[in-house]
């Protein structure tokens, strides 16, 4: 027979409060007696529970002990019959399309995904919110960023002309050229249009000297051979050049198959002769050139924005920069005065389908347009105030950007050691160099190249600047 018995309580019922005074009262005073300690046992450590309150529970829960135990495995091949050589890779394949092809394969997967993916989501736990040495201080770089100029390069003739264009030679940049070019063709009244190949170490005397018979507004060295150049003409014209043949031009396309305005973006395309180029102009033309038949251009492409298959060249906007990167093949890029960059390709089926990529980049003319050297799909626009990074994934916005400069911006380029460096120049005279990993709101380092009254004149400086190991 169980004999139980219940009872109910409110717990305010339990006990009374307590009430503290501040009445100084002495109940018992018990006083030490030192002789009682040798009755006493020293014991050290002693471990004693004390409750203060009383115990009013009638029983005792425990809760239910969890017991872990640690697996390990290493699994190097199996579940292969008997008769299966795992070695014998024809075998095994075999034997997997048979086992795929069950009925029941299927149903078995899909009851061991679940608990897969259990224990792959287990690992996937993370603060994204965490910050990672917040109370680590920034340190400054290590070494400061500075500039010094190593060779000046004077032009020859005594008036004084603007640089259109520099271009590096392929054989280690012992040598780069020059084109000089007034841009008010107006008011040029020299009859000399000399443009200078310079020596890097010799900079009191030009190498070579060009002679053409109009101003040349861009050069380009062929990458593949040091000594054959290429250059756009201010008669809209396209001419070739040997160093090894003398001064003189060696072909030179006619006036009725070139541009219609005068020619100031040219390079080279990645081809098997080594001899094919494209060249670009304000007339809104795209032609595309062989040296070994320099008459006639092998292939034009009109950009007409409105209608492309028309073909117009009337309503053809103008081109203002231009660029091809070797290792992406028949890909082209073009930035147009309407502050829109083109990525076409040349091998489309149709004149829309060649410019059919289009980013709205620049407020006002496209000044340049360059890829990254590294990221391929990243690219470098100039124009108007600012300067804009992009992503070929991402046409909506640009990615990065630049505060807008006093000064108008004329041009820029990536550094070819340092994939976060590229450098603007600006019409007072001022070399910026930027770098993203390091700061974004300002230039790492401003260089004063020439003054503002010098601008026009006919001196150019090459600068050693040991910003970063490398550059």
């Amino acid at each position: 027979m169980n004999a139980e018995y219940a009872y109910t309580r409110k717990r305010m019922h339990f006990g009374k409060r307590y009430n503290f005074s501040d009445f100084d009262k002495t109940e018992v005073e018990i006083k030490s007696n030192p002789t009682l300690m040798n009755n006493y046992i020293r014991m050290d450590p002693v471990t004693h529970a004390t409750q203060f309150g009383k115990v009013y529970a009638v029983h005792e829960v425990n809760t239910t002990t969890a017991t872990y135990k640690d697996n390990k495995m290493f699994h190097y091949e199996g579940g292969w019959p008997k008769d299966i050589n795992m070695k014998d890779l024809e075998q095994t394949v075999r034997y997997r399309r048979k086992i795929e092809k069950d009925e029941l394969y299927i149903h078995t997967m899909l009851q061991l995904l679940p608990s897969m993916e259990h224990c792959i989501l287990q690992n996937n736990a993370c603060n994204i919110y965490e910050h990672y040495y917040a109370d680590v201080e920034a340190n400054p770089l290590i070494q400061r960023a500075f500039s010094r100029t190593v060779n000046v390069y004077r032009d020859p003739l005594p008036t004084k002309r603007q640089i259109a264009h520099l271009s590096w030679s392929p054989d280690q940049g012992n040598r780069f050229a020059a084109s000089y070019c007034n841009d008010d063709f107006k008011k040029s009244s020299s009859s000399n249009y000399a443009s200078y190949i310079w020596e890097v170490e010799n900079p009191n005397n030009p190498y070579m000297m060009l002679k053409p018979f109009c101003p040349i507004l861009t050069l380009e060295y062929n990458p593949k051979d040091s000594h054959i150049l290429i250059s756009g003409l201010a008669t809209g014209q396209v001419a070739c050049w040997d160093i090894r043949r003398g001064s003189e031009a060696v072909d030179i396309s006619s006036v009725e198959f070139s541009h219609r305005d005068p020619c100031d973006n040219i390079l080279w395309i990645n081809s098997k002769t080594g001899t094919e180029f494209f060249s670009a102009s304000k007339d809104g033309q795209i032609k595309w050139w062989d040296t070994r038949k320099m008459q006639i251009p092998t292939e034009t492409l009109v950009i007409d924005l409105q209608k492309p298959e028309d073909q117009n060249v009337d309503k053809a906007i103008g081109i203002s920069a231009l660029q091809f990167e070797p290792s992406i093949g028949t890909r082209f890029m073009c930035g147009l005065e309407n502050g829109i960059v083109i990525s076409g390709n040349r091998k489309g089926k149709s004149p829309g389908e060649k410019i059919a990529t289009r980013f709205k980049a620049q407020y006002g003319p496209v000044i340049s347009l360059e890829r990254n050297p590294t990221f391929v799909k990243n690219f470098l626009t100039v124009g108007d105030w600012t300067s804009r990074i992009w992503s070929e994934d991402c046409r909506e916005s640009c990615i990065a950007w630049t505060p807008g400069h006093r000064d108008f911006l004329t041009g820029g380029a990536w550094s070819v050691t340092r994939y976060s460096v590229y450098y603007l120049i600006k019409t007072d005279g001022t070399l910026d160099v930027w770098d993203f990993l390091i700061q974004q709101d300002s230039p790492v380092l401003s260089v004063k190249v020439l003054r503002y009254r010098d601008l026009g004149g006919c001196n150019f400086e090459i600068s050693h600047q040991p910003i970063f190991k490398g550059l």
